[in-house]
């Protein structure tokens, strides 16, 4: 691994020390190198290793034992929500099998938050998905597009927690959806749910509405490129 030089100190001993565990050159359930021979890998003072630690621990990346080694923590059983943000920074090195787990959650919560937003914002929500009848069967177009629209269905829902969730994986999701929209046959299967999803908002029949979405978000999944899902 490449241990370089900082320029901010404590930003790049955070994040190194998080792809180390990512790539396991610190696995799960090993303990780090002393303090002394760690911050001269990381290139870093002993006050700074100690202060990303203790943020690090506090994220459940790491239990700091004073006096003994530090123990690499099971991020999946032991992590907060600022993991998944960490994760996200880290795409190149995220574990098997994130991507699917990600959509999942993603399928579990458009459901709800969407039938919330229909049921708040009729109006507002049959135009947004107008926009999406209406985009150029462009990669980009219905990638930016994607994103805004969930990100506005979470806000109208009127459950800020949605909204907060999504803002946690913005740059992570436009990466996926610029991969996902390649395919041809999925921005011809998302411009027909937008149209569903318009009609059926004006006619304000929210259960097919919930259900019209748990169905996409299924289908999503299983046509991400090459089910591979990782």
């Amino acid at each position: 691994m490449n241990w370089e030089a900082p320029k901010r100190p404590l930003d790049h001993t955070e994040s190194t020390l998080v792809k180390a565990v990512l790539d396991d050159t610190f696995p799960i359930g090993s303990k780090l190198p002393g303090e002394r021979k760690l911050a001269e890998m990381l290139g870093v003072t002993r006050p700074t290793l100690r202060e990303a630690l203790r943020r690090l621990e506090r994220d459940g990346w790491f239990t700091v034992n004073h006096g003994k080694a530090t123990v690499v923590n099971d991020y999946w059983k032991d992590g907060r929500m600022n993991v998944l943000s960490n994760l996200v920074q880290h795409a190149e090195s995220v574990p098997p099998n994130f991507v699917a787990n990600l959509l999942q959650i993603r399928a579990d919560m458009a459901p709800s938050y969407t039938r919330e937003a229909a049921r708040h914002h009729p109006d507002e929500m049959t135009a947004l998905f107008q926009q999406g009848i209406n985009l150029p069967d462009a990669v980009d177009a219905f990638a930016e597009f994607d994103w805004h629209l969930h990100r506005t269905l979470t806000i109208a829902s009127e459950n800020p927690i949605y909204t907060l969730i999504m803002n946690g994986f913005t740059d992570f999701y436009e990466n996926m959806a610029q991969l996902y929209f390649l395919s041809e046959p999925a921005r011809r299967r998302s411009r027909a749910f937008y149209q569903t999803m318009h009609d059926l908002i004006q006619q304000q029949d929210l259960v097919k509405v919930e259900t019209a979405v748990r169905t996409m978000m299924q289908e999503s999944i299983d046509l991400w490129p090459g089910r591979g899902l990782t």
